[in-house]
C-alpha cells in the first residue's frame, strides 16, 4: 500500500492535502488546537475511546467547544475504509480554533476545524536510547497536561535526541524533576519497584500509561507515581518508556549509561502486551 497519508478535512477525504485547511486556520497562525494519536492494528484504532475523552479534556483547556464525537469518528472511518488496510500505523485527528485573525485572539463564532489522517509506521526496535535534553517543561504553564498543537518545543527536542543517536528526548521540569519525553511517558524501576512522575510534574497523561497503571494494579503489579529528581534516570536499575504506538518500550541506554533491560520491565511489557490483545477499546 502507498505510505502517503490518508486525510479527510472538515468532511472530505482529500486527493490533495495542500488544498485541506485555511491558511488563516487558527491552529496553523497560533497552535490553537488539539490533537490526538492513535495506533492502528489491522486496519483499526486501539482504545478510541480514550483518546476522544483526553482530546475533550484539552479542548476545554483551551477554551474549545467539546469534541463532537459523531464528526470525528465519520472522518476516521473515512481515512481507515481503503482496502488494504493499514496492519500497523498512526491515526492522527486535530481540532482547531478554526479560521480567524493574524493574532491570538479568536474570532467569535468560528467553526471548529476538524482533521484526521492515518499511515502506516515501520516496525520499532525492541529498545530505545534517550537523551536528556537542556530545556524544561513547565509544570505551572497553561497548556500543562494538555495536548495542543503547539509542538515546536518537542520538535526542537527530538532533533537534538537524534543528532545525539537516540530515539527520544526526555525534559526534566523547573523544579529539577524527571518528566516525560516528548511523545512518551517514563518510568524507572528502583529496588524492584516502577515509578514513575505524577501529573503534577507537567506530565501529559498518556493513554498507555493510564492502561499500564490500572492493568498493572488489577495484576498486582506495583507502580508507584511519586517526585524524582531527573538524575534518577543515572541510578536506575531499569528505565522504560510508554506511548500509543510503542506500548511498553524497554531502554537501554541514557546519554553513554548503560541499563540493562531487566525483569521488571519485561513484566510490564508482557502485562500490557496480553491485555491489550484482550480487546480494541479497553
Amino acid at each position: 500500500m502507498s505510505d502517503l497519508p490518508r486525510i479527510w478535512v472538515n468532511g472530505h477525504l482529500l486527493d490533495d492535502p495542500s488544498r485541506g485547511v485555511s491558511p488563516v486556520d487558527h491552529g496553523l497562525v497560533v497552535g490553537d488546537g488539539a490533537f490526538e494519536t492513535v495506533e492502528v492494528v489491522h486496519g483499526q484504532p486501539f482504545a478510541l475511546t480514550r483518546h476522544h475523552r483526553r482530546l475533550d479534556r484539552s479542548l476545554a483547556g483551551l477554551g474549545l467547544a467539546p469534541l463532537d464525537w459523531d464528526r470525528m469518528n465519520h472522518g476516521i472511518r473515512e481515512v481507515l475504509a481503503d482496502a488494504p488496510p493499514i496492519e500497523f500505523g498512526r491515526l492522527r485527528y486535530f481540532v482547531t480554533g478554526g479560521p480567524g485573525a493574524l493574532g491570538s485572539e479568536r474570532v467569535a463564532d468560528a467553526q471548529a476545524t476538524y482533521v484526521v489522517a492515518a499511515g502506516p509506521l515501520s516496525p520499532y526496535p525492541p529498545s530505545y536510547v534517550l537523551h536528556v535534553v537542556p530545556w524544561v517543561r513547565n509544570e505551572r504553564a497553561a497548556t500543562a497536561g494538555l495536548k495542543t498543537t503547539s509542538y515546536a518545543e518537542n520538535v526542537i527536542a527530538y532533533a537534538a535526541a537524534k543528532r545525539a543517536g537516540a530515539g527520544e528526548a526526555i525534559f526534566g521540569n523547573t523544579r529539577g524533576e524527571l518528566c516525560e519525553g516528548t511523545g512518551s511517558n517514563i518510568f524507572v524501576v528502583i529496588d524492584g519497584l516502577i515509578r514513575t512522575p505524577p501529573l503534577s510534574s507537567g506530565a501529559l497523561s498518556g493513554v498507555t500509561r493510564e492502561l499500564l497503571l490500572e492493568w498493572a494494579t488489577q495484576d498486582g503489579l506495583t507502580i508507584l507515581e511519586e517526585d524524582l529528581p531527573l538524575s534518577v534516570l543515572q541510578t536506575a536499575d531499569e528505565v522504560f518508556i510508554t506511548s500509543t504506538t510503542r506500548a511498553v518500550m524497554p531502554v537501554h541506554r541514557i546519554d553513554g549509561r548503560e541499563i540493562p533491560i531487566g525483569p521488571v520491565t519485561r513484566r510490564a511489557a508482557q502485562l500490557f502486551a496480553a491485555r491489550a490483545a484482550e480487546g480494541l477499546d479497553p
